[in-house]
């Protein structure tokens, strides 16, 4: 099943994370930042945010022949679309003790909340770690002074361990808490890189108040795979670890194991170098990632150099140096995707995208925002005043006298907004901020004059009336205007009004509960809810193609076939889902049938009621020959069901199954009655001999015979070679006489 990203009266068309009842807006932007160059960032989240740290290139001068890295960048989203860049939040020119600031990893210690960061000092000097209890700071270190765990010259808690290159660290939590980081790259004659033999990482796990480490735990993480040249990562999905690195060919690749310090097994490639479409939008160069899970969906941040290569018309901006179109080798941009994982835990290859992830909630306007939080940007940049101990003063600063805005996606205003509050600086008369809606050229709903403060480093607050802002809108545009560039200072900025729209529950697509007992046809999920919060989600999808070719429905998006049986739910993948709001007549024992067909062996799915499993995985017989999607089965087991009105989740685990409808009958081990459509496999315990009937359309019999199962039954009928068959044509019924299943059989002579 397939969702495209088609919204129609706030009925959503709800693609992979996207929560259902979100506004009709369009699709994410890749970089995350458009005025910034920024490299190899890592990720975490927590219940609230998600988190990606980056360093930047910014420093670098356009004709740069290396790499200028100095400072930490810290970015959070609710949203997965609009996010809010709190700037520098750790700078290497201003802490005593460090070189440089290169690549690092951040995560979320379940212990204590606090967010931790692990960073090299430059290429090679060592490994330190900060800690702050938000991402914009203060970012403090725990070992105390200039210590670090890592250091090649002395002064740390242990040294390099001989590994060629002493930096791009990683830092991991498992679930109860147990904290690891992981370090390393290059290659040395101790520590090789060698295809089918890399020992170039070490892991360690942390102490528990995080004030240093067990020397004694240090691994060696090795691993096959090919040649590894940097920036180990590890992250854990339902009962496996995994261990991704970037390769010396420059792509990313990833083994398992069933802990944290290994043994990996090598398994494949999990991003290759980022291309789109059969275009490199990374110079070819290399690359960096960091791995989170949020609000159960999976993402990956990573880097290439589509700003600098100006790809799909995004503005290259000049390096720091003020020179235009610098050198895309030493100016990245940092992007972020969805990706998802086989039913056999690995990790499916990951799709580069330009719109990068679905927004997975509306955005909340009655907020006191930073100022540079928004889902797309143009014509802007920004200035971090940052000291050690303190949380960095981010501002963003408009060309006012070009095209100048930062867009905001998926605005849920509710009833209405009555007004717009801005805190800026402003050394000009004249500067102003229009709201507008659907472009940056689009409807106004106000108009801002900001105060002349006489400069932009001191601050005053302005606010506006707004008019025409009410329910979920699409986009908002923040442009501003003015007459001289450099003049103005923004930042922080809200909406005041009535508060965002209540979200209303999904419902029943036909408008009453399915009764069960009874059929469930699963073209027949419910119609998503809408709203931020609450339970208005029905269905989730891994693909964002829509490869269905019936009409039902169409305006989902769900990808519906059309076969002889009727419309069928097809193209489903592992993890992806759909709801149904049932009502059970009594509490009891049920025998749940499903019609299914594949051509994989190793599809399956489950079901659950109120989020509680009811069943484990259920297998789906493997069909053969060419009309495989076309051959139906029907596999079966017992629930137990309690009375009164729930809502019945599908889920696959197990990719490329159709499913046609779930029939739940009353009674242990109960007959299924209901007919089926093309060549019918029955998976049941029935007799090892059983009489079939079989009967016309018009209910008249026209033969009768023994056969094992309903499979054999139905493979004699088409064969001909019962009596009565050799005559028959088009469809029949057998049924059989022991459990009272029916098939249904298209015979063609």
């Amino acid at each position: 099943m397939d969702y495209r990203n088609v919204w129609k009266r706030f009925s959503l068309k709800k693609t992979a994370c996207l929560v259902a009842g979100l506004a009709a807006f369009g699709l994410a932007d890749n970089p995350i930042s458009s005025y910034h160059y920024l490299a190899d960032p890592g990720a975490a989240s927590d219940d609230t945010y998600f988190y990606v740290i980056t360093d930047s290139d910014d420093p670098a001068p356009a004709n740069s022949s290396g790499y200028e890295i100095k400072a930490l960048y810290g970015f959070r989203t609710k949203d997965m679309k609009n996010w809010t860049d709190f700037g520098i939040i750790y700078d290497a020119r201003k802490v005593s003790g460090i070189d440089a600031i290169w690549a690092s990893g951040i995560a979320v210690n379940p212990k204590d909340h606090r967010l931790y960061i692990v960073f090299p000092d430059g290429g090679g000097g060592g490994i330190g770690l900060i800690g702050a209890d938000s991402i914009a700071g203060p970012w403090t270190n725990p070992l105390g002074g200039e210590k670090k765990l890592i250091n090649n010259w002395g002064g740390g808690i242990a040294d390099c361990d001989g590994i060629g290159w002493c930096f791009d660290p990683a830092i991991f939590f498992d679930d109860d808490g147990t904290g690891y980081f992981t370090f390393g790259g290059g290659d040395s004659d101790s520590r090789p890189a060698r295809d089918n033999n890399n020992d170039i990482f070490n892991i360690y796990k942390l102490n528990s108040d995080m004030k240093g480490f067990d020397v004694s735990s240090k691994t060696h993480l090795k691993i096959g795979g090919p040649k590894a040249m940097e920036a180990s990562y590890i992250h854990k999905y339902k009962n496996n670890y995994y261990l991704s690195y970037s390769t010396a060919d420059l792509r990313i690749a990833y083994g398992m194991a069933t802990s944290p310090m290994g043994p990996y097994t090598y398994k494949g490639i999990f991003m290759g170098n980022p291309n789109i479409g059969g275009q490199n939008i990374n110079a070819n160069n290399n690359n960096h990632h960091g791995i989170a899970e949020f609000k159960g969906h999976w993402y990956v941040a990573y880097h290439d150099r589509r700003i600098a290569n100006g790809y799909d018309g995004l503005e290259k901006i000049p390096a720091e140096d003020g020179k235009a179109n610098p050198n895309a080798a030493y100016h990245r941009s940092v992007s972020v995707d969805e990706f998802y994982y086989n039913s056999d835990g690995t990790m499916k290859e990951l799709t580069f995208t330009k719109e990068g992830p679905k927004q997975i909630e509306n955005f909340d306007p009655y907020d006191w925002y930073p100022a540079l939080t928004s889902s797309k940007q143009k014509g802007i940049r920004s200035r971090s005043n940052w000291a050690p101990g303190k949380v960095a003063e981010h501002l963003l600063l408009p060309l006012s006298t070009k095209e100048s805005w930062i867009r905001v996606s998926g605005v849920d205003f509710g009833t209405a907004a009555t007004g717009f509050t801005v805190q800026a600086a402003s050394a000009a008369d004249g500067n102003k901020i229009e709201i507008r809606t659907g472009s940056a050229t689009g409807t106004l709903a106000g108009t801002c004059t900001l105060k002349n403060t006489g400069n932009k480093s001191t601050f005053a607050e302005t606010s506006c009336e707004m008019t025409g802002l009410k329910g979920i809108v699409e986009s908002v545009f923040l442009v501003f205007k003015g007459s001289q560039d450099s003049t103005m200072a923004i930042k922080a900025w809200g909406f005041e009004g009535s508060g965002t729209t209540p979200p209303t529950p999904q419902t029943p697509f036909k408008g009453t509960a399915i009764t069960i007992p009874g059929t469930v046809q699963m073209e027949d999920f419910d119609v998503p809810g809408t709203g931020r919060g609450g339970d208005v989600e029905s269905f989730s999808d891994n693909d964002s193609e829509n490869r269905g070719d019936s009409d039902y429905r169409e305006d989902t998006g769900v990808d519906l076939y059309e076969k002889a049986t009727g419309v069928v739910v097809g193209y489903n993948q592992a993890g992806e889902w759909l709801e149904y709001t049932v009502n059970v007549k009594e509490t009891g024992d049920y025998t749940m049938y499903a019609a299914v067909a594949s051509a994989n062996a190793t599809s399956s799915f489950k079901l659950s009621i109120d989020g509680e499993d009811i069943t484990d995985e259920i297998s789906v017989p493997q069909n053969e020959g060419e009309d495989n999607w076309n051959d139906y089965s029907k596999v079966h087991t017992n629930v137990k069901l309690a009375a009164g009105q729930h809502i019945l989740r599908f889920t696959v685990t197990g990719d490329w199954m159709d499913i046609d409808y779930i029939n739940f009958v009353a009674g242990k081990d109960a007959p299924d009655m209901e007919p089926m459509g093309i060549a019918n496999k029955v998976k049941f315990n029935a007799a090892k001999v059983s009489n079939f009937d079989v009967f016309d359309l018009s209910g008249k019999k026209i033969a009768s015979f023994t056969a094992r199962d309903m499979a054999e039954a139905s493979k004699l009928w088409k064969s001909g070679s019962v009596k009565g068959a050799e005559k028959a044509s088009g469809v029949s019924l057998i049924r059989n006489r022991t459990n009272g299943v029916i098939a249904k059989v298209r015979v063609a002579r």
